[in-house]
């Protein structure tokens, strides 16, 4: 019998409840694999429900729900990863909120991986069922070989040729030419695109862009590409860059919401009416886009959907059955920044 402190109930009361041995109890308390995951919560949720005190290095995951789920952030492509982020606010209420229809709790990691030793070292360690990477950043390679050791993770992200693991992701090309194509039909002829070009989902959004220019007949000008960090202040500035270069533009699609406000607030420092002299669309939909003055046209991902799938399928890859990559529609929300 392990060493741990009990208060009224025993391991044989336990083992009683459960219609099991002590032998298992015990080892179900320990997390050991010996134990199939069924009885292993079962033994956990009687042992709380009947307040048996355990010990410090317990699992962290005997609740009783149907799983742990851990959250995290790899160091993404333009931007911190920072949980104060909005977006990722948002995705992760969307994540909480699907994980707790499901029955599972939910963990949220500091933990940043950046080599494959990390993800190694993550997956071997996390006190969770399985885990939901918000991002894959330049991790895709390393995901693939994750993928030949365990399929307990899901990626937000979009999906690659070769692909070995599963992915959620909004259809990010969709979302770059629903934008532009919006600016191009309110009769926009110098539209600038702000953001980032590398990363994957970034690379679509910039093609949609660029597929719009061509099939409007507008020729691509390298100076309105615009890099960016998805901060507002960077946007800001880009803004104030092109203006005192005397650049022209008349519209602006931004890969992110926050990257819209920076620019829509770098348009008014110049004396610029939004949309009578430039109209923006941002990509994300957040909350503030809806709360802004003027209320920011953008694009909406449907997180919601996106974090059901997420568990769901992160809950079936724990069970393991086989998860297929999911891509989610995007939509245009039209707002006062680009109206029409």
């Amino acid at each position: 019998m392990m060493d741990t402190i009990s208060g009224k109930v025993r391991l044989e009361d336990i083992a009683r409840i459960a219609g099991v041995s002590v032998a298992t109890v015990s080892r179900a308390l320990n997390d050991s694999p010996a134990v199939n995951r069924v009885t292993k919560r079962r033994v956990w949720k009687i042992a709380r429900d009947h307040n048996y005190v355990l010990n410090q290095d317990m699992p962290m995951s005997m609740s009783g729900s149907q799983a742990t789920i851990a959250i995290v952030i790899p160091p993404p492509h333009g931007r911190e990863g920072r949980f104060s982020d909005p977006f990722y606010q948002e995705l992760i209420s969307a994540v909480g909120e699907a994980a707790r229809d499901m029955g599972c709790d939910l963990l949220l990691s500091h933990l940043t991986p950046r080599s494959q030793n990390d993800l190694a070292t993550l997956m071997a360690n996390i006190k969770a069922d399985g885990v939901i990477f918000l991002g894959q950043s330049y991790l895709h390679d390393r995901f693939n070989h994750l993928a030949h050791s365990t399929n307990k993770f899901i990626v937000w992200g979009q999906e690659i040729p070769g692909q070995k693991y599963c992915t959620v992701g909004s259809n990010n090309l969709q979302g770059g030419t629903r934008a532009t194509s919006h600016l191009a039909r309110l009769g926009r002829k110098r539209i600038a695109y702000f953001g980032e070009t590398e990363g994957v989902e970034m690379k679509l959004r910039y093609q949609g862009y660029l597929n719009v220019l061509s099939e409007n007949g507008l020729a691509p000008d390298p100076r309105l590409v615009v890099s960016t960090h998805f901060e507002i202040a960077s946007a800001e500035a880009a803004v104030l860059n092109l203006i005192s270069k005397g650049i022209r533009f008349d519209g602006i699609f931004a890969c992110s919401d926050i990257i819209a406000f920076g620019a829509i607030r770098g348009l008014m420092r110049a004396g610029l009416r939004v949309p009578e002299d430039v109209s923006v669309v941002g990509y994300d939909n957040i909350t503030l886009a809806s709360l802004t003055h003027p209320s920011l046209t953008t694009i909406s991902q449907d997180l919601a959907r996106a974090g059901k799938l997420m568990v769901s399928k992160l809950i079936g890859s724990i069970s393991n059955d086989e998860s297929h990559s999911e891509i989610v529609s995007t939509e245009l929300v039209v707002r006062e920044s680009c109206g029409g």
